[in-house]
């Protein structure tokens, strides 16, 4: 018998590259309920689980990986026949971003883009965890940190040191009893389970890192985290696209050492280049981004 379960598939695709079953339904304006019931319908005429349960969200199985990047492919060249046979013009470039850098640093800027390349169709594709791009259909992605990943070819963007901020409490703590006792009070906030920027501001800071699960708290989306240390649930490295918080005085700067080789970088698959459309953003945002900066 063939294959029946096409409309799944879609769903599928949808929640794995939002790796949710809410914001999947959100999208396409069914429940959750009714997002999981046909999932586990697919998985049932599949023979094998393509997500793993957990308490607080899903993530794919080996298998559920091997089936997304065949089902994203598949929808991407249906894509790309309709536009062809549509006979439109436009290109569309897909660009990997959080929210955070997305509102703060590209927002500004996108229309000179839009006004200098009007083949090119932009679309900013928000995601919490740019460590993990395989399958999601990103042509080019920005990332932050210090550069150090190995998964794809990394390119600076922008240099922009982090450094440790907080609310009037922690900042007023930080001035009554020095940096060093008040991290022992402070819950420090990262953004995933294996972030080391910590651990390096501790030894730039020449302070000792023996961090304790409690006195972490993980925190991946940017803009949340950002308003985390507003509302006191701890500590943060931040940069210098909250400087709107600095100056309302919503946030402080808790020290003057800072992680200068952090920043943004672009990543990409090799080859991506071979687009002249990714070299072409790429190459722009790099000079506007320069210029911003001098």
């Amino acid at each position: 018998m063939r294959f029946q379960y096409y409309d799944n598939l879609r769903i599928f695709n949808l929640a794995a590259e939002q790796n949710s079953f809410s914001a999947a339904a959100a999208a396409l304006n069914m429940t959750k309920g009714a997002v999981s019931y046909q999932i586990k319908t697919l998985e049932a005429e599949l023979g094998f689980a393509l997500f793993y349960r957990h308490p607080n969200g899903i993530s794919l199985t080996a298998k559920g990986k091997e089936l997304l990047a065949t089902v994203h492919s598949a929808f991407m060249e249906v894509e790309r026949k309709i536009s062809k046979l549509s006979d439109v013009n436009m290109r569309t470039l897909t660009i990997g971003v959080t929210s955070y850098f997305a509102s703060r640093c590209l927002s500004p800027i996108l229309m000179k883009f839009m006004v200098s390349y009007p083949d090119i169709q932009l679309r900013l594709q928000t995601m919490i965890d740019l460590n993990k791009l395989d399958g999601q259909g990103v042509d080019l992605a920005i990332r932050w940190g210090c550069g150090d990943w190995r998964d794809m070819s990394i390119e600076p963007l922008i240099p922009c040191p982090a450094f440790p901020t907080g609310n009037r409490f922690a900042y007023d703590l930080v001035q009554n009893i020095g940096i060093k006792k008040a991290l022992s009070q402070l819950t420090l906030l990262r953004d995933r389970d294996d972030s080391d920027a910590w651990s390096h501001w501790h030894k730039i800071a020449k302070l000792d890192f023996i961090p304790s699960d409690s006195e972490m708290l993980i925190i991946p989306d940017p803009n949340v985290r950002v308003q985390a240390v507003i509302d006191g649930q701890g500590i943060a490295l931040n940069d210098a696209l909250i400087q709107d918080e600095l100056d309302n005085e919503r946030l402080f700067r808790l020290s003057d050492k800072a992680l200068d080789n952090y920043g943004y970088f672009l990543a990409f698959q090799p080859g991506a280049y071979s687009n002249p459309d990714v070299e072409a953003f790429a190459t722009w945002l790099k000079s506007e981004l320069h210029l911003g900066v001098h």
